[in-house]
């Protein structure tokens, strides 16, 4: 695949990203790309696997159902009009066609049901187990990060970077291991400051894994000329919820759900921004082959 090509999705995944509530037709988001709407078309379904139409309903769904578990004060009707349905019912059944289930009943599951309460009303006693069981493990995470990490708030500058991106988790190596191969060269990987970073784009609370999209990222100590099918991006400042761990491979999700559990125990919101992780190690010579790495959560001011 031609490095231009691979360009040219990743200007097309960025503007979608922040253009969910737009009319995003093929002629516009191909203009973006610099290619006619018929090359583009063929050029985003070889390196996604989706057509630009499945990845972009998938991803306003994905959005609506993020939205769901984390704004709960927004309506279903504020979301239709936002993402472009022409009903209440017409985001029903996109939403239930993807998930199989209501937005409603979605809310319920990942919020209401579980948030705060002190009792869960049941006939035959089914859900009472089900949420003994919920507070055992949100117990279990809230004492697990206690042990295993320090937590503050904490406000960053802007992070600028260099970048590659990977589709599905599967593929970050080798997408670091082309970011490597970049950035050896120039001498970034000599400077002590510089850092590996992972921005998630995609949640896997919404999105499977095999399409979950990631940036891995080097980075920059000065603005600096990219190339190849590297790109350039950044984090922008703002106030970050800022887990750090020193932690196993086997580990990091475990790490993400006792932070988000904190989030929500300390009353803070996440604001709509991508979640990172910053790796200050190397864990292939760590004695015990730990990563030391702060995860990130962005959060309202």
């Amino acid at each position: 695949m031609k490095i231009t090509y691979i360009n040219s999705v990743n200007k097309a995944l960025q503007f979608i990203d922040t253009h969910l509530d737009t009319n995003l037709s093929l002629e516009t988001i191909s203009k973006v790309a610099c290619f006619s709407p018929y090359h583009f078309h063929r050029i985003f379904k070889t390196i996604t696997k989706e057509t630009l139409n499945s990845y972009i309903s998938r991803k306003r769904i994905e959005k609506v159902a993020s939205v769901l578990i984390h704004q709960p004060e927004v309506t279903i009707t504020e979301l239709s009009l936002l993402f472009g349905f022409n009903s209440n019912s017409s985001l029903t059944r996109a939403f239930r066609k993807f998930y199989h289930i209501s937005p409603s009943d979605f809310r319920k599951q990942n919020n209401s049901r579980f948030s705060k309460i002190g009792k869960i009303e049941s006939k035959n006693g089914q859900e009472q187990v089900v949420f003994e069981e919920y507070i055992c493990s949100i117990n279990h995470l809230k004492n697990w990060i206690k042990m295993n990490a320090a937590v503050e708030i904490r406000e960053i500058a802007k992070l600028e970077l260099a970048y590659t991106t990977s589709i599905g988790v599967k593929n970050i190596t080798s997408a670091y291991d082309t970011l490597v191969k970049w950035a050896t060269p120039l001498g970034l990987l000599d400077n002590p400051d510089t850092k590996m970073v992972t921005i998630y784009h995609d949640s896997f609370k919404t999105t499977d894994p095999k399409k979950v999209r990631l940036s891995a990222c080097i980075s920059l100590p000065q603005p600096i000329k990219v190339s190849g099918n590297i790109g350039r991006t950044s984090i922008e400042n703002g106030k970050f919820i800022v887990g750090s761990f020193v932690i196993g491979l086997s580990e990091f999700e475990k790490a993400w759900n006792s932070l988000f559990v904190w989030m929500d125990e300390n009353g803070y919101k996440k604001a709509d921004k991508e979640v990172f992780e910053i790796y200050h190690n190397d864990y292939r010579v760590h004695p015990e082959k730990k990563c030391i790495v702060d995860y990130y959560i962005p959060i309202l001011r």
